[in-house]
């Protein structure tokens, strides 16, 4: 099957427990979200690298949250990249696709020729957020940059604030074959023992199966099962002949996998000329009077997706929102 080619798997999370060990976990797969991510900018090669490890954590973590969440990661540094920021949104309905978007803020003059994740710098955090719906509080998490890759990031945030072994194996790169066009593919795993209870976990499916493990035993299952994960190989991550659930298979077959329904997720955003609307309410006229171009006009741009919003001066801000008054 040629790489270039559609795959039943592609764009999806599959969510995983392994009955013998006490652990859960996701693989994922993003194809076409990530095309729909990076082809609204034109980012360098070191921050392409870096958004698509972002989108890839943001999908596996993500599958874990309840229908109309809303699950956030975020890095802020005083590097060359200066944020990196991501949405998922989980579906509307059970069976319908959750939404990722991202995009990354950053200094060009400053990138270097070093990894992707030297381009953040030594100063900054990594944060996970999530959002209820209304009449909530938002749970925010937040941990210091850490290892070599947004994915020790990752797995640090767990340990610190949720407690919780996570392990994440993560493979992503453009895919250069001919005949087809360079594009981008991701494929991961997260593997986390089963939690007592978490803020990023209400509602997920696992059955617990030895509750009475002891310490020692929890220990011995996961190193046991991460030795297992360092077996796997990037073409089992990424490439078009190996399934998720075959994959499963072939790390964890002792361990007894059990697979829940896949998740279907897609590039999407939110912005829309009423939520622009809406965030240009809190200015007055004369801040309006500032925004307006030579032209006439008040114009905003979608950092998502690069869509561009084109208003009447009149029609927003505080005093339109309160009919001139």
């Amino acid at each position: 099957m040629s790489i270039g080619t559609k795959i039943a798997w592609d764009d999806t999370v599959l969510p995983f427990q392994l009955d013998n060990t006490d652990m859960r976990g996701r693989v994922a797969r993003l194809d076409g979200v990530l095309s729909g991510v990076l082809k609204q900018h034109a980012y360098p090669a070191s921050v392409e690298a870096l958004v698509a490890e972002m989108a890839l954590l943001t999908a596996l973590i993500g599958q874990t949250i309840k229908l109309k969440w809303k699950l956030s990661l975020q890095v802020q540094t005083k590097g060359a990249v200066r944020m990196i920021a991501t949405d998922y949104y989980g579906p509307e309905k059970e069976g319908e696709p959750a939404r990722i978007r991202a995009y990354a803020s950053f200094d060009k003059d400053r990138l270097t020729d070093e990894t992707p994740f030297k381009q953040l710098g030594d100063e900054g955090y990594f944060a996970i957020l999530i959002d209820q719906g209304d009449g909530t509080k938002p749970y925010q998490g937040i941990t210091g940059l850490s290892g070599d890759s947004l994915a020790d990031c990752a797995t640090a945030y767990f340990a610190q604030s949720e407690q919780l072994p996570t392990r994440f194996s993560l493979s992503f790169g453009k895919s250069m074959e001919p005949g087809v066009p360079e594009h981008w593919r991701a494929g991961g795993i997260m593997l986390q023992q089963l939690p007592k209870a978490s803020p990023l976990l209400k509602g997920a499916e696992h059955v617990l199966a030895q509750p009475e493990a002891t310490a020692d035993e929890v220990e011995e299952n996961w190193n046991r099962v991460n030795f297992h994960l360092n077996t796997v190989e990037d073409l089992e991550l990424i490439g078009p002949n190996v399934s998720p659930t075959e994959l499963l298979t072939r790390l964890f077959h002792e361990e007894q996998p059990r697979v829940y329904d896949a998740q279907p997720v897609q590039f999407g955003c939110t912005c829309s000329e009423d939520r622009v609307r809406q965030s240009l309410s809190i200015y007055s006229a004369k801040d309006i009077e500032k925004m307006t171009t030579p032209e006439g006009t008040v114009t905003a741009d979608c950092q998502f997706c690069s869509a561009h919003y084109v208003l009447d001066p009149k029609t927003v801000g505080f005093e339109a929102e309160n009919g001139g008054k």
